[in-house]
């Protein structure tokens, strides 16, 4: 199976067409003249239960994602639990006028900020959020949009379920079937990182969507987008883009690099920051996808470590793949 990560060079790079680079974190979107463009807010991994400023990374999104009236905005997963302490979190979100969507995260039903033990089921998440099922699709300006659920149960016992089970593979083969539309997935855990934190049976979803694109004799599944890693970067696999967003958040390095980066009061109520890389500012993208031009087009955000960074701590980056692990969402545009 064909895999290769994108470099900038192998993509069509962001110009007068309408995707800018930005220049400091408080650089502001490019703005489209045409009503024309599919265009989406996409946040992921904000993670509220475990970041001090988790409300103002997402009023930050919620505000430019108002400013630029796009036609949805959608998280991609480790959003907050279904605590009522999360109530103002979720009204951030509630506020934008307009669709919003979810996709449930590993870390959406943890008790505390441990992690290890799940106290809440999906469907307590699922009824918080506001959402109707855990896996769903939708339509929107001449796309189809699949969004699934990553955290079925396995056939092995782990600390985070990373799994997509039968009924929902034949769901999604059915969605696939019965639409004629070019179509994105969200999914939160990447089915092209099986070995490396993403869904286990990867391989079975990409084949599916491989499927769906041989059958139509098109390219049908246009792009798949996840959250979950916190990396950036975007690969094609057998014609289909994955794009890997970035957390709005932070880069997790553990116990072995760990260091206080807010002092003591966060350090406190938030002792899991000190194992974290956070970034200064809020991380998201604005996706446009052209269908007359035949183009898909990420627009994403730049900041920097606080604190210092992996590499300053002594991380290598053969340890940690460097290119990937930057407080930054890249811009791209590639042809689909």
């Amino acid at each position: 199976m064909q895999s290769n990560l994108i470099g900038r060079r192998s993509f069509l790079q962001c110009s007068a067409a309408g995707v800018y680079a930005l220049s400091c974190p408080g650089s502001s979107f490019a703005k489209t003249d045409t009503d024309s463009l599919l265009r989406f807010g996409v946040i992921a991994d904000v993670h509220k239960d475990l970041v001090y400023d988790a409300d103002e990374r997402l009023r930050v999104f919620i505000d430019e994602m108002t400013r630029q009236k796009v036609d949805f905005i959608l998280q991609l997963g480790d959003f907050c639990i279904p605590s009522p302490a999360n109530r103002g979190f979720l009204e951030i979100w509630n506020s934008f006028v307009g669709p919003r969507y979810h996709v449930l995260g590993n870390h959406d039903t943890d008790i505390g900020q441990s992690g290890r033990q799940q106290r809440y089921e999906r469907e307590e998440t699922v009824e918080y959020w506001g959402m109707e099922s855990r896996y769903y699709s939708f339509d929107v300006k001449g796309i189809h949009a699949v969004v699934l659920d990553g955290n079925d149960q396995g056939p092995k016992e782990e600390p985070w379920n990373r799994w997509v089970a039968d009924d929902q593979l034949a769901w999604l083969e059915k969605d696939l079937d019965q639409t004629d539309r070019p179509t994105i997935v969200f999914v939160h855990q990447s089915p092209e990182r099986p070995n490396k934190g993403g869904l286990e049976n990867g391989a079975v979803v990409r084949q599916i969507m491989e499927n769906a694109n041989q059958k139509a004799r098109r390219r049908k599944v246009i792009a798949c987008f996840t959250g979950h890693h916190h990396r950036d970067y975007m690969r094609r696999i057998q014609g289909i883009l994955y794009s890997q967003i970035n957390s709005a958040s932070y880069f997790w390095i553990g116990k072995k690099y760990e260091v206080v980066r807010y002092g003591p009061e966060v350090d406190k109520a938030y002792p899991s920051a000190k194992r974290t890389v956070p970034y200064k500012d809020s991380l998201f993208a604005i996706v446009t996808i052209d269908l007359s031009h035949s183009f898909l087009a990420i627009e994403g955000r730049k900041s920097e470590f606080v604190g210092p960074s992996p590499w300053e701590m002594g991380a290598t980056s053969q340890e940690l793949d460097a290119p990937t692990l930057v407080p930054k969402i890249s811009n791209w545009k590639t042809p689909v």
